[in-house]
């Protein structure tokens, strides 16, 4: 894996909804069987270049995203890598019974996309915010769960997501004012985790996604300023979950904190405390939304009131290894 991390906590002039929107037309240029169905949010995700070069294969289902998921499993039917979007909440909650029988019981190749992860849906408020887009996607069988952290990663996963042949992904991602966290270019296998920090003195591990890889990275900082070490893993497949990297994790530094822009109750935590359980059995404590619904505010003032900043991480960890 070919990774290069930036690490200066600054945010990144472009969005990652460019992301999304330039990597598929890219590819929708270069393989005709790709197509792209949106539930009246062209707009807010900047793929109306799509409707505008591929008009018969980029479509517009309109507010009904329970059709478009249905639209959207017949297209894979009838042999297209089929992209489906909708802001996370409407892209999971709103649709699930569609996916899970129409794509996912059928073994259909259908990439959902959920933009808005977690408290990025901001001004949204709580009927927007996908504070349980991703367990909803954990507890359907064979299925392929994503929170990358920013631009770069966005981009090299939507590549490979074309070569999932059989059942559904899910990607939930932020769509503007992220930090860049990976230089352009960089290589992520999915189902594989990213290892950003370690050393054989780590006396815990952090493992993370999405919004907070960043906040992961200031509370290493933190912590390595106090002369605590520890390793930070940026986990952004959920599922299939890197086990491996996980155990090895546990077993060489003793104490596990997850860190998830996402309810604690059934996300990332969830699932890394699962492979502990059965394998590894490890002190572990939580970093997330701790089982609340969401709010209108702006983001920064949400990570605040959710507890979802690296000052949150550093006294996970402590607590972590206090009770080592």
């Amino acid at each position: 894996m070919s990774v290069k991390v930036i690490g200066k906590h600054e945010k990144d002039s472009r969005a990652c909804r460019d992301a999304l929107a330039l990597t598929l037309n890219e590819m929708m240029a270069e393989d005709k069987s790709i197509v792209y169905v949106d539930c009246d949010l062209m707009g807010c995700i900047n793929t109306k270049m799509l409707r505008k070069n591929y008009p018969d294969r980029a479509f517009e289902a309109g507010i009904a995203e329970a059709n478009g998921a249905g639209v959207a499993a017949g297209l894979a039917a009838a042999g297209k890598k089929v992209f489906f979007h909708s802001f996370g909440t409407f892209s999971s909650r709103r649709c699930y019974d569609q996916i899970y029988m129409s794509a996912a019981y059928a073994g259909l190749p259908v990439h959902v996309l959920g933009s808005d992860a977690g408290v990025t849906a901001a001004f949204n408020g709580g009927t927007h915010m996908p504070l349980e887009d991703a367990a909803m996607y954990l507890s359907i069988p064979e299925t392929v769960v994503l929170d990358p952290a920013d631009y770069a990663q966005l981009e090299c996963i939507t590549r490979q997501l074309p070569g999932i042949t059989s059942g559904v992904t899910y990607t939930r991602f932020v769509r503007k004012g992220i930090v860049k966290v990976y230089e352009d270019g960089s290589e992520f296998p999915i189902g594989k985790g990213v290892v950003l920090h370690e050393s054989d003195k780590d006396v815990a591990t952090i493992i993370t996604s999405g919004i907070m890889v960043d906040e992961s990275l200031k509370a290493y900082e933190a912590l390595q300023a106090e002369g605590i070490s520890v390793r930070v893993i940026d986990m952004f497949t959920w599922k299939p979950l890197d086990e491996e990297l996980v155990i090895k994790a546990a077993k060489e530094t003793g104490a596990i904190v997850t860190a998830e822009n996402h309810n604690v109750t059934c996300g990332l935590g969830s699932v890394v405390s699962n492979c502990l359980a059965k394998n590894c059995p490890t002190v572990q404590e939580f970093v997330g939304v701790q089982d609340l619904f969401g709010q209108v505010g702006p983001q920064d003032f949400l990570m605040d009131e959710y507890g979802l900043r690296a000052a949150n991480i550093v006294a996970a960890v402590k607590k972590a290894i206090s009770r080592k």
